[in-house]
């Protein structure tokens, strides 16, 4: 059932001890808090997206100093999925800087990742920009398990960041996921300064889909030199935690990732994000083109926090 923008605020207005007692709840219900589950995000293709994205290092508008690379070959994607398995990631997710998915030979080619990936074992997510029905259907087919396509923000300060793809163009994507039996991972980026509003209607947003995101990933903006957000205020920390926790109540069922900005978290502030509600990470040293902790470094904060990695995803 869809939550409103005004029921959202009131639960991340509560006092904190009142708010993570709340989300902690919602967690233990649905899910292990002692267990967080390892992804690693795989960047096949880079560089010379015709999008806008105020954030992202990988658009053709921003000059950042990004060598492009061309979409990688099946054996090195393989190799990748195999190490990030043995590192103790469940999920593989291959990220694309492609405005859209387009029928050829390099889609066959993304097919093929799928159903290598797939056959490790492994959960599959992929990241490739508008995907048309019958692209979806096909990457079902494939085996891929989930298909991420963040809604970045809410709809009314979306135009301040993006203006070459709507809100709407999002939306379609998200229900040709859907429609297509493959999981929904969308979430969105705070610290593009954006309101308290804005971040509300997200979720007000993602709380109207059918079926709601199984995951939702949670980015604190990297900012990148070049980048029309280059200078962006960084987000308090407390409002994050703040941010997890409402996202956890709001969705009880659904993976909370904390995904991007983690390297410039201290481990008290990730520790309070676990223990508001999130039980996801993504694992490796780079997110695309960001920079982001080691696998070794995970690891030994889940061990000072008595937490392990997970396997597999809900």
């Amino acid at each position: 059932m869809a939550t409103t923008v005004a029921e959202i605020a009131r639960i991340y207005h509560q006092s904190l001890p009142d708010l993570l007692y709340e989300a902690q709840r919602a967690h233990r219900e649905h899910h292990d808090p002692r267990q967080v589950q390892f992804c690693t995000l795989s960047n096949i293709k880079s560089g010379l997206c015709p999008e806008n994205c105020g954030y992202c290092s990988q658009s053709a508008h921003h000059t950042t100093g990004l060598v492009p690379q061309p979409l990688s070959d099946l054996e090195a994607v393989v190799a990748e999925a195999q190490a990030a398995r043995a590192a103790g990631s469940t999920r593989f997710c291959m990220g694309a800087a492609w405005r859209e998915v387009k029928d050829g030979p390099q889609f066959e080619r993304v097919l093929e990742m799928v159903r290598a990936v797939a056959a490790l074992d492994l959960e599959v997510c992929c990241t490739l920009g508008m995907l048309k029905p019958h692209q979806a259907l096909r990457l079902k087919a494939a085996g891929l398990t989930a298909y991420n396509h963040n809604l970045d923000t809410g709809p009314s300060y979306y135009p301040q960041v993006v203006t070459t793809r709507t809100y709407q163009d999002r939306l379609a994507t998200i229900e040709a996921v859907s429609a297509a039996g493959i999981s929904v991972c969308c979430g969105g980026i705070v610290g593009m300064g954006e309101s308290l509003q804005d971040r509300f209607e997200l979720l007000a947003v993602l709380s109207s889909l059918d079926p709601q995101p199984e995951s939702i990933p949670i980015n604190n903006l990297v900012p990148v030199t070049g980048t029309p957000l280059a200078n962006a205020e960084p987000v308090e920390p407390l409002e994050v935690v703040r941010l997890v926790a409402t996202t956890r109540i709001v969705f009880p069922r659904a993976i909370v990732r904390l995904s991007a900005g983690r390297l410039a978290m201290s481990d008290e502030l990730q520790a309070l994000c676990f223990l508001a509600g999130a039980n996801s990470i993504f694992a490796g040293a780079r997110l695309l083109t960001t920079p982001n902790p080691a696998a070794s470094q995970d690891q030994h904060l889940l061990a000072k926090l008595g937490m392990q990695a997970r396997g597999g995803g809900s």
